[in-house]
């Protein structure tokens, strides 16, 4: 968006205009990892290094399905439900300070209900 400002044009830029999405295409997930825990059960706080990568996350978006390899894909998950994922599947993706991970659908185990 355009405004004068004491004779001078400035640009102003919206939140939306800036912001980058990820739009994950045929059965891919995209997940924000939770925290992980920083406690062990007996109460010894663990550094950022010993702490294992959590392997629950939320999805933050999902692909549309269809033909995937030959295959009709139904999508199972939508955005806002916590998932848990195969500790190695995915590709991490970092986007403006925020960290990501994109999966396929059969990589998550189970969505968790609360």
């Amino acid at each position: 968006m355009l405004r004068s400002v004491n004779g001078r044009v400035r640009m102003e830029k919206r939140m939306e205009e800036i912001e980058m999405k990820l739009v994950p295409l045929g059965d891919r997930v995209v997940l924000q990892q939770l925290d992980a825990e920083e406690t062990t059960k007996s109460g010894i706080v663990l550094p950022g290094q010993a702490q294992e990568k959590p392997q629950q996350a939320e999805v933050i978006a999902v692909g549309p399905g269809g033909m995937v390899d030959g295959k009709e894909v139904k999508m199972e998950v939508k955005v806002g439900d916590k998932v848990i994922y195969s500790k190695y599947s995915g590709t991490d993706v970092k986007l403006e300070d925020n960290e990501y991970v994109v999966v396929r659908q059969n990589d998550i185990v189970a969505i968790v209900e609360e």
